[in-house]
């Protein structure tokens, strides 16, 4: 039985045992092998209530209800601008860094 310490410890030796079948990518847990198993069956079991668009995990769910909720819980601390996403508040800050993210 996996423990949740066991996992934990994964995620500092670099221990990715499940891989995809499909593409060769590899995950610390069953579960989260089986949510990126979603990617290749397209399958989609979160739906919002208001507009029906479906989503493959509820965090993204989540994220989208911004957009009817109007919530922008991510506040510039320079100019007071508001994002309802962390990496659109990130992008943001490159106007007044003038600095480029290692994500871009």
């Amino acid at each position: 039985m996996l423990t949740a310490l066991n996992t934990h410890t994964r995620t500092h030796t670099g221990e990715k045992p499940y891989f995809c079948e499909r593409c060769g990518k590899s995950f610390t847990t069953k579960p989260i092998l089986s949510i990126h198993m979603r990617t290749h069956t397209g399958e989609k079991p979160y739906f919002c209530e208001r507009c029906g668009k479906s989503f493959s995990t509820k965090p993204i769910l989540s994220v989208h209800m911004r957009t009817h909720t109007g919530e922008m819980p991510y506040p510039c601390d320079i100019c007071g601008r508001m994002f309802r996403q962390q990496p659109h508040l990130v992008k943001h800050l490159m106007i007044h860094t003038n600095k480029k993210s290692c994500n871009s």
